[in-house]
């Protein structure tokens, strides 16, 4: 509860922060004319005609206005500090099931509802009522994330939306809460378990690219080399540990050139991959009495990471095979060079790449692009609008765009770092990764570094959701923040 007092001659001036309102107002601008550019054609409609996109944004546009007005001005910012706030959490959590159910079938994805010609998309609202949620749980006094039980509240609170996204097959929505684990590392999440995340993920494609096999050799080399470096202790087991890993990796080959009667002799109930197995069981055992003996939380992590990471290289294949979709799995293969196919899942990316490549430095121009005005670009008005601004303003023109969302993720930290409410620098955090995740994953996708999967880039692409829910998210912080630059 706030008990500060309150400051004199607090104008609007001084109390918002007008850089964070004027990259948002650009922002948006920028997002309706490269709309416009994807629908204009060799007979086009005016920019605001409401039978094209470009008209229906510009609608999407003045009720955002409305609704920063109404956030900003006419809502109290202490109705989200209250108890309201797990109330619409557990509201938009059900929305979220109930469209698997009720709603209809976009692109695969039951994920939308529809209302006549309006769609409306609850996953886009998960992402600030988890904020909302996530900031109330880790403001409380005396809340810890050293604590396990804190912890799990908080997996509890990030994971139950993501998992019911993925449930509807909006992967791409679900892939943005993994940015919240940043929001936790602010708030004193160990940055162990984040790189923890990432050699999950590195091996989830090293799986995927080369085989289990050598998944499994690089995790236990990475965790021995880790170890080596933190523990003094394992001095010896690395010693023992590097010539073993070494040999196995070479194994497989050395297996390959053994003579065929040998090999059908007593080499044959000999395999390669038991031998790791073997050696994986070891590393277990000598993890677990360690641990336990140095009563060392990063042993701890450690064995769990090892555990995770075997049980994670050997279900890669179900994964990948039943939980993605083909097109997200075709995607991927094309991504990592393991499948060529310019003319068919790979189209999108080819076409993105050229027309960001043709713009140049300073671009075609505005309307002039040939790939957005003949429609080479499938999903250019949304999921790929990057490329727009790439082919119509070239270099200089995305330099801006990525310029303007850098410097509002900035902006959003530093007022997040200047203010006093522990609940108004979390949630500032969780606006900011959000952002974040979209830029990199939507831009990614678009210059061929990450797998479509299908994301919009806030405020520019087409959509009424996303327009909306961005909007909202950057209004309640900027009313948060407002409120506090009212007292001292």
């Amino acid at each position: 509860m706030r008990t500060y007092v309150k400051r004199t001659g607090r104008t609007m001036r001084h109390t918002i922060d007008w850089w964070l309102i004027a990259c948002y107002l650009a922002l948006v601008v920028i997002g309706l004319l490269n709309i416009y550019a994807t629908v204009h054609s060799a007979e086009p409609n005016g920019i605001f005609d409401w039978s094209v996109r470009s008209g229906k944004q510009a609608v999407w546009i003045l009720t955002s206005f409305g609704l920063a007005a109404i956030i900003i001005f006419g809502v109290s910012p202490r109705l989200w500090e209250s108890p309201l706030t797990p109330i619409l959490y557990g509201l938009v959590v059900f929305l979220l099931v109930a469209v698997i159910f009720l709603g209809v079938e976009v692109k695969g994805s039951h994920s939308w509802f529809e209302f006549g010609p309006v769609r409306f998309q609850p996953a886009e609202m998960s992402k600030i009522t988890t904020s909302l949620l996530l900031a109330h749980v880790l403001s409380r006094e005396g809340m810890r994330l050293g604590s396990l039980r804190s912890l799990l509240g908080v997996f509890v609170i990030i994971g139950l939306p993501m998992l019911i996204i993925l449930a509807e097959s909006e992967t791409g929505s679900a892939l943005v809460y993994v940015g919240f684990l940043f929001v936790l590392y602010r708030e004193g999440f160990s940055g162990w378990w984040l790189a923890a995340i990432g050699l999950i993920i590195l091996l989830f494609i090293l799986t995927l690219v080369a085989s289990s096999y050598t998944s499994v050799l690089v995790l236990i080399a990475l965790l021995s080399v880790v170890n080596f470096m933190v523990h003094g202790v394992f001095r010896w087991w690395f010693a023992i540990m590097l010539p073993i890993i070494v040999f196995l990796a070479f194994f497989p080959m050395l297996w390959g050139m053994i003579p065929a009667d040998l090999a059908g002799g007593f080499f044959a109930g000999i395999k390669p991959l038991w031998i790791l197995v073997l050696l994986s069981l070891a590393a277990m055992v000598y993890f677990t009495y360690k641990a336990f003996r140095l009563q060392s939380s990063f042993l701890f992590v450690s064995l769990i990471v090892l555990v995770a990471g075997i049980l994670l290289v050997y279900s890669t294949e179900f994964i990948f095979t039943e939980v993605l979709q083909d097109h997200q799995r075709l995607r991927i293969e094309v991504l990592l060079g393991l499948r060529q196919d310019p003319a068919g899942v790979g189209y999108n990316v080819n076409q993105s790449m050229i027309a960001i490549g043709s713009g140049g430095f300073f671009g075609k121009g505005f309307l002039n692009g040939t790939q957005t005005t003949y429609g080479f670009v499938p999903e250019q008005s949304t999921d790929f609008i990057f490329c727009t601004v790439g082919e119509e303003w070239g270099f200089v023109g995305c330099t801006v765009v990525i310029f303007l969302y850098v410097f509002m993720i900035w902006r959003l930290v530093k007022d997040a770092e200047d203010s006093r409410e522990s609940f108004t620098r979390i949630y500032g955090y969780c606006v900011a990764v959000c952002l974040f995740m979209h830029l990199v994953i939507n831009i990614g996708m678009t210059i061929g570094i990450m797998p479509v999967i299908g994301i919009p880039l806030p405020f520019l692409s087409y959509g009424g959701s996303s327009l909306w829910a961005f909007t909202i998210f950057i209004s309640i912080f900027i009313a948060l923040y407002r409120e506090e630059k009212k007292y001292f």
